[in-house]
């Protein structure tokens, strides 16, 4: 891999997502060598990938080249790595470009679409964990509303416009809005020869309300907010097959769809070679302690949605968003530091600062410890939030350029068909 022979202690972080951006942040220019190993060349902004999905905003506004994060880093290093063993014997990363030693290891690879064993699904239908996922969808979407314009039977071009979200969290009901307003401001005015009444936008949650992790009452407001803006709501509902073209489910609901959007949950995205008792295989997260040790190893680590850290408060382990990522790579550059030391380390305690989801214009839940609100003021909590949770001024810049000028034009500029997508 041709990193430099050192005396500092080499602490290798495999991923680079919130967690592990947030420790090498927290490692800068200490007494330590830091190498940042992921596959892709990039930092995601994960709670904005649906923007980008439904033309809303370009991939560079959310994401950030990794080198950049840690330019100033004088011990840091990146490489474009798949990492695809550890041997925990000799403390060794294997990975596609070489191996590579280490003092200290934390696997931060988050998590991976659940298809919940369910092939047929998982090879027809679209998920959205990435950002090339995410222009997939874009290009799908674009794409169905060309193949709509030019279909003469009125049950095929039906079926270019009608789109099924599966999952009712914050991603299903955040895409379902935007989706809404691509129907509501978008076709009437780019495709006059198609009617907006024949587009149809479903979301299906298996359990008896959207956003379940939230409270009740951002749940009933999200689902009036939906509705509102012409989606239709079916809770209660599972999807037991779809063979591209009809989506089944559990309630004799039959949909007839060329697009079906999975978001109905995540996975673990453990590492081969630790061991499997330390994995929890039904989440396929690692088993850690306050610490975020891996269990069975003093010198690994797991941090954010990959880690389980059972407490009273999260039995289950914390909630797989990125507040907890950040928190635990937060402390964990400095616990690691300690540790390096011999000294006590500080156990992990997760400052809970709320949850949010938007469904559109002027349209979002917010809980707090204290206070719940909907409506325009929790839209606007909402974009500030994320705007200043984005990585880079510039990325600031461009997305809130783009926020302005969608909401001043009911526009969404990001239109463009750049690599079609093929099923």
């Amino acid at each position: 891999m041709n990193i430099p022979e050192s005396n500092l202690p080499r602490i290798v972080i495999i991923g680079g997502g919130f967690a592990g951006v947030n420790l090498a942040k927290s490692l800068a220019n200490r007494k330590v060598q830091v190498v940042l190993l992921d596959k892709h060349n990039y930092h995601t902004f994960q709670p904005l990938l649906y923007q980008v999905s439904s033309a809303g905003l370009e991939p560079d506004s959310i994401a950030y080249p990794l080198r950049k994060i840690i330019k100033n880093h004088r011990n840091s290093f990146f490489r474009l790595a798949s990492v695809e063993t550890i041997d925990t014997d000799i403390n060794e990363v294997i990975t596609d470009i070489g191996n590579l030693s280490y003092d200290h290891l934390v696997i931060a690879t988050g998590t991976k679409t659940n298809f919940f064993g369910n092939r047929t699904i998982e090879a027809n239908s679209m998920p959205m964990k990435k950002v090339p996922q995410a222009l997939n969808i874009r290009s799908l979407i674009l794409q169905n509303f060309e193949k709509a314009a030019i279909a003469d039977v009125i049950e095929e071009r039906k079926a270019f416009l009608n789109f099924v979200i599966v999952g009712g969290g914050p991603t299903g009901v955040e895409l379902a809005g935007a989706i809404a307003e691509l129907k509501n401001h978008i076709l009437p005015r780019d495709y006059h020869d198609l009617n907006p009444k024949d587009m149809q936008i479903h979301l299906l949650e298996g359990s008896n309300r959207v956003l379940p992790p939230m409270s009740a009452h951002a749940s009933k407001k999200a689902e009036d907010f939906l509705k509102a803006l012409g989606v239709q709501v079916h809770c209660n509902t599972f999807v037991t097959d779809y063979d591209g073209k009809n989506v089944v489910t559990n309630s004799d609901l039959v949909l007839q769809s060329e697009t079906l959007i999975w978001a109905a949950g995540v996975t673990g995205a453990p590492v081969n070679g630790i061991k499997t008792k330390s994995v929890v295989e039904k989440v396929n997260r690692y088993k850690v302690n306050t610490y975020n040790q891996i269990e069975g190893y003093d010198n690994i680590f797991a941090l954010g949605d990959i880690a389980l850290m059972a407490t009273e408060d999260y039995p289950n382990g914390h909630p797989q968003v990125a507040q907890p990522a950040i928190q635990q790579g937060i402390l964990l550059g400095k616990n690691l530091l300690k540790h390096i030391k011999n000294q006590p380390m500080k156990p992990f305690v997760y400052k809970d600062k709320g949850s949010m989801a938007t469904i559109g214009r002027n349209k979002a839940v917010v809980d707090l410890k204290n206070f719940k609100f909907a409506g325009f003021f929790a839209w606007f909590i909402w974009m500030f939030i994320h705007l200043m949770a984005l990585v880079g001024f510039r990325n600031r810049v461009i997305v809130f350029f783009n926020w302005t000028y969608n909401y001043i034009n009911f526009d969404k500029a990001a239109r463009l068909i750049i690599r079609p997508f093929k099923k």
